[in-house]
């Protein structure tokens, strides 16, 4: 590989976006990052990879853009406005947009990176900090053929696993967004659960021992009950990341006249844990505020105090 084919810059080095540096890094990219944080652009160089000072300066000599901020809003700030990633990427380079977000927005991104010459793929990732890391995230992705083709290296490095869902920008965050109901869901009801059973006087340890084994377990219920039972709370998906996506969820619905009975009563409860001072962190504090409501004593209480 020649300099343009090895170089990716990265925009976004959170927990998921440093983890896929990190991947690409191992696979034997040159990785060139963007971060305002300036402890993850620290932990990129560490790594191996270069910090930048700007979208722009990350963009330089790379035929490869993943994008791995929060949302729309910053998708598009990266992407258009001043010392934007796009204006600066080698020609013919690909755009690889990871961010949630509404498929009107993808296409409308699509379109407009279009414009600039470049390829975008529609690549929302799912799979959590440690996939990330792993270079075993599932992306669902969406796009031209040539979109795919020019991402296919870097994708190879990240994912597990792609899905390539159709030709157009937009069907992969719609995916995602299906996804995403899903998961919120699942996580509220987790919480609702296990706090449930504490109210029972249940040992929830052998709560989720039990369920785990049986027909009301899901992948959300196994992975964020740990959490819990060890009262930690260090953000591996925060709480505010759901009351974005479920609100994304919930603002399609509307403007579909779609019903959504149940995502809308798990926003809400994302919505009131931000509300109670847990917007950064975990999303299993959910569980949190259900004790806090209910006056019982999860693990880690104390700390809580």
């Amino acid at each position: 590989m020649g300099l343009q084919e090895s170089t990716v810059a990265v925009i976004g080095l959170g927990s998921m976006g440093l983890g896929m540096a990190r991947s690409l890094l191992r696979a034997g990219f040159a990785v060139r990052g963007f971060d305002v944080n300036a402890t993850a652009l620290r932990a990129l160089t560490d790594a191996g990879g270069i910090a930048c000072a700007s979208p722009a300066d990350a963009g330089v000599g790379a035929n490869i853009a993943v994008i791995v901020v929060v949302n729309a809003a910053q998708t598009q700030t990266v992407l258009f406005e001043a010392d934007n990633v796009v204006d600066s990427l080698a020609e013919g380079a690909v755009v690889i947009s990871c961010a949630t977000m509404s498929p009107e927005d993808a296409r409308d991104f699509a379109a407009r990176v279009g414009e600039k010459g470049a390829l975008y793929l529609d690549g929302p990732i799912s799979g959590g900090s440690v996939k990330a890391g792993d270079g075993e995230l599932t992306f669902m992705a969406s796009g031209s053929p040539e979109a795919f083709a020019a991402a296919q290296p870097a994708l190879d490095a990240m994912a597990g696993t792609v899905y390539a869902l159709g030709d157009e920008p937009g069907i992969g965050s719609s995916f995602k967004i299906v996804n995403q109901l899903l998961a919120g869901v699942h996580i509220a009801a987790a919480c609702e659960a296990i706090a449930f059973a504490k109210s029972l006087d249940l040992d929830i340890s052998r709560v989720f021992e039990v369920i785990t084994r049986s027909a009301g377990n899901s992948w959300m219920f196994e992975n964020r009950v740990p959490h819990i039972l060890d009262g930690d709370y260090t953000p591996r998906s925060a709480v505010s990341i759901f009351t974005k996506d479920l609100g994304i969820v919930s603002d399609i619905g509307r403007k579909r006249k779609f019903p959504l009975p149940i995502g809308s009563s798990a926003l809400q409860l994302f919505v009131m844990t931000e509300a109670a001072g847990m917007g950064r962190d975990d999303d299993s504090s959910v569980a949190r505020l259900f004790a806090k409501i209910t006056g019982l004593e999860l693990p880690g209480a104390e700390e809580d105090a």
